[in-house]
């Protein structure tokens, strides 16, 4: 068992005065993957990316507690192992939304922030963002983030999701396609990357889990556009933070190289903290 030099974790959430304190982010991790098996058990600068990813939501200050959300023993026992909270669940799902939906069940929070295992440089703030506007609208029901595309090879490429919104910064489709389309000899409208990061009332959360998949989403293989389809109105909060998910050995390569200009360490972590190595 792979042992951290590091406190367990801890946040003490949202400040008194804030009017929102039920947020509770799960991280949903699978140890196979077509790609890059054992993943979330990958070292980075010592650590597992799970654990990058579970401490990163933790300094999130709108999120009371972090949960992961696993149907595998080994990671099941590595995140025990560093303080954090570990819930199993079945092996049957198909999804992260169904997965974490199965943990969410048996919560009393309010809200649900989906915080994909498999991205170790996420922002704390990013959850921060996507999560504010429940703090104002009370009838919202599910938000993520979107960031502007400046480079048309993203646009073209459909492995970047894109967003289109309305004026009121709601999702009006998503797709793998170079949506929208810009016409010949007309001005270009704004291109939006999709950032998979998505916080849920949790009764939205469960309503979703229990629906069928659509056509749409079968078709663009992409699981938010069935909430689109069953009138369910997604806010798409701009960003100006980037991350990178982890899919390949060389994406995986990408964020050590990242995580070691920064010197490795975790949101408020003193350096004294970075000891122990796990085994590649």
């Amino acid at each position: 068992m792979v042992r951290f030099a590091v406190p367990p974790v801890s946040n003490p959430g949202p400040s008194a005065n804030s009017p929102f304190v039920s947020a509770i982010a799960i991280i949903p991790a699978r140890y196979q993957s077509s790609r890059l098996p054992g993943k979330a058990l990958a070292d980075i600068c010592g650590r597992p990316m799970i654990e990058h990813v579970y401490r990163r939501a933790a300094a999130a200050r709108s999120i009371a507690s972090v949960i992961v959300a696993t149907d595998d023993e080994r990671i099941h026992r590595v995140v025990r192992a560093f303080g954090g909270e570990s819930r199993m669940t079945s092996s049957s799902h198909q999804s992260g939304t169904d997965r974490i939906a199965e943990v969410a069940a048996g919560l009393t929070c309010t809200v649900v922030v989906n915080v994909q295992g498999d991205e170790p440089l996420i922002e704390p703030a990013m959850i921060d963002e996507a999560v504010a506007p429940f703090l104002v609208d009370s009838s919202l029901m599910m938000s993520t983030l979107r960031r502007r595309i400046d480079d048309d090879a993203d646009r073209q490429n459909p492995n970047v999701t894109k967003v289109v919104v309305d004026r009121d910064d709601f999702a009006l489709y998503f797709s793998r396609a170079p949506v929208p389309f810009a016409r010949a000899n007309c001005p270009p409208a704004p291109a939006w990357r999709h950032v998979g990061l998505y916080v849920y009332r949790r009764d939205c959360l469960l309503r979703l889990a229990g629906l069928p998949p659509t056509d749409m989403e079968r078709s663009e293989a992409l699981e938010q556009l069935r909430a689109l389809e069953h009138g369910i109105r997604i806010k798409a909060v701009e960003t100006s933070f980037d991350s990178i998910g982890v899919d390949t050995p060389q994406d995986l390569e990408r964020v050590r190289i990242a995580l070691a200009a920064r010197g490795g360490g975790l949101p408020g972590e003193p350096a004294t903290a970075r000891t122990g190595v796990a085994g590649r």
